[in-house]
């Protein structure tokens, strides 16, 4: 027991003193961050959860302890290993030693007990409404056979998830040592338990009735007390869909929230704030200016060219301009650029007619992919064929018309002299 509390301190000192490290590095951020956070060591990683796309960054990158939120991805696993909610399970034995720890660690459980029967929907409630750390041990337990096996699922799990600095070492993250990730990574984890439709209508539930059990003979009510979704509380927001808070001292407060307006979701990791109000304020005002920063607006106009073509047999047009055949709209910020790929020939022959499709344009806001648009032309190309066998025409039925005049010039000319020749003929006879 020494031993392990001994190596629990080591390596809590050791990832202490790479946080501190760390926390001077350079920090990059996508769009600039709107907000000073209460202290410059704080990770923050916005993102846009319909598109994945990153929008801001503070530290997002550097390890950081990451307390309950921990049992996100033991959430995460339950779900994904396909065992029955509604299923029982009994505590063994083999936790009594982690129930003890969780005890002396002070941490918040559900009251569990060893040989206590419970449905695995009252752990996942209680593990994500209340953040019972013991309701995470009964869940790894049962989904891995053993506290340690259920932790290599995790560390592979994130590894699946493109995890490039997660590394759990517990359940529930009441332990510090090793059990961390950056804000980044737990982005992607939070992502991808906001896909999962079980676990976001738990963890934006408040409150929850646990059944009976055979240590409990009376159902129990359990709530949350997570300020961004107290409707009573300074810091509530009716768009927040579900929030996962998290502290340690080391570790300091910690939440993941996901918000939701008019159709938009955005997705927040908060690492190492300095208090409950700090945290929860940031979360308000980054939340305010993601829904205040982007909006849907016009991208693609009918009337304007997009791009053009190379047009031979036309002499009069060296190249066909394109318009789209429809208005484009997308979802971003006033200072995202517009850009395309396009599905084009590399030239076209006249005639082009007038509205005749020559290929298709992707648009894209910022990099990202918005839809496809067909690009048609405005006018018609006449060929040089058609163009020069309409001269020729014309120069034909001109020199008709001249040769025509030139006959009847002639003619008149012509027989006024054979005229005048009759008549000197018949006066020499005479």
């Amino acid at each position: 027991m020494l031993h392990n509390t001994f190596c629990r301190r080591l390596a809590a000192l050791v990832l202490t003193l790479a946080v501190a490290v760390s926390a001077v590095l350079p920090v990059f951020a996508v769009y600039p961050m709107p907000i000073q956070t209460a202290t410059e060591t704080e990770a923050v990683y916005l993102f846009n959860a319909d598109t994945g796309k990153t929008l801001l960054t503070q530290n997002a990158d550097q390890p950081r302890y990451v307390a309950s939120l921990t049992k996100m991805m033991t959430a995460l696993l339950l779900l994904e290993s396909g065992k029955d909610l509604n299923g029982e399970v009994t505590v063994p034995t083999d936790l009594t030693q982690e129930f003890k720890d969780i005890q002396n660690a002070n941490g918040t459980t559900m009251g569990l007990r060893i040989g206590e029967t419970v449905r695995r929907i009252d752990l996942l409630n209680a593990l994500l409404i209340t953040s019972a750390n013991d309701a995470a041990s009964v869940i790894a337990w049962d989904v891995g056979g053993s506290l340690n096996a259920f932790i290599q699922q995790m560390n592979a799990r994130a590894a699946e998830l493109g995890c490039t600095s997660a590394t759990f070492t517990c359940a529930h993250g009441l332990y510090d040592y090793g059990n961390v990730a950056s804000a980044e990574d737990m982005a992607k984890i939070a992502a991808a338990c906001a896909a999962n439709e079980t676990f976001a209508q738990v963890a934006g539930s408040t409150t929850y009735t646990l059944g009976q059990t055979n240590f409990h003979s009376e159902q129990r009510t359990i709530s949350s007390s997570n300020p961004l979704m107290d409707a009573s509380g300074a810091y509530y927001k009716a768009s927040v869909k579900w929030v996962k808070g998290g502290f340690t001292t080391l570790a300091g407060r910690c939440a993941v929230a996901f918000a939701q307006k008019d159709g938009h979701t955005y997705g927040l990791v908060i690492l190492g704030s300095d208090s409950n109000e700090h945290l929860y304020s940031e979360c308000d005002e980054l939340f305010d200016w993601a829904f205040a920063s982007f909006a849907d607006r016009p991208l693609v106009d009918t009337q304007t060219v997009v791009t053009t073509v190379d047009l031979t047999k036309c002499r009069t047009h060296p190249e066909v301009e394109l318009y789209a055949a429809a208005p484009v709209r997308g979802y971003g910020h006033a200072d995202d650029k517009v850009s395309y790929s396009f599905d084009l020939p590399e030239s076209v022959s006249a005639t082009v007619k007038n509205g005749q499709k020559l290929g298709t344009a992707t648009v894209y806001l910022d990099g990202c992919e918005v839809g496809q648009v067909d690009l048609v032309t405005h006018q018609e190309y006449v060929s040089d064929f058609r163009t020069d066998s309409r001269s020729t025409l014309l120069l034909l039925a001109a020199l008709a018309v001249i040769l025509l005049v030139l006959s009847v010039v002639t003619l008149a000319c012509g027989g006024g002299s054979r005229s005048l020749n009759r008549r000197r003929r018949m006066k020499r006879r005479r």
